[in-house]
């Protein structure tokens, strides 16, 4: 088990650091699919930001900000985001994530491409934020055990 580090400092800059790390991570998945980064990126960006707390201010009161238990239903509901998109532009009649075959009612084929990469995005970046954190607890191991 690892000893908390009760350095003050410490503990005010993780948590002045972190909703701007969150920012950040989302606006690189709302804006993957216009410039640089996409779900990926902004899922790792989400998982540092909740890494960081857990490093500074231990388990029990990161568990506040992101609470373990969620990171697997969110790890599978950001993979059913994304294969959902995918099978219901087969199920319209294209090939997986032919994005002019989602059934979005109004939009135009350049719109309907962006909205289906922004969905796409989005499953990606839940995906990937719950897991990396998910990974890191489990490396971390109960602190009950210890």
């Amino acid at each position: 088990m690892r000893l908390l580090n009760d350095d003050p400092i410490t503990l005010l800059v993780s948590r002045f650091l972190s909703p701007f790390i969150m920012l950040f991570g989302l606006y690189m998945i709302f804006h993957g699919h216009y410039s640089p980064g996409g779900g990926f990126q902004g899922g790792t960006m989400l998982a540092a930001s909740f890494i960081l707390m857990r490093l500074t201010s231990g388990i029990t009161i990161a568990q506040l900000q992101f609470n373990s238990a969620l990171a697997a239903p969110l790890g599978a509901l950001g993979v059913l985001i994304y294969f959902g998109t995918g099978f219901a532009a087969m199920v319209f009649g294209g090939n997986f994530l032919d994005y002019k075959f989602l059934p979005l009612a109004g939009l135009t084929g350049a719109e309907l491409r962006a909205m289906g990469i922004l969905i796409i995005e989005v499953g990606v970046g839940l995906a990937v934020m719950a897991i990396l954190t998910s990974i890191y607890d489990n490396l971390l191991g109960d602190p009950d055990d210890a």
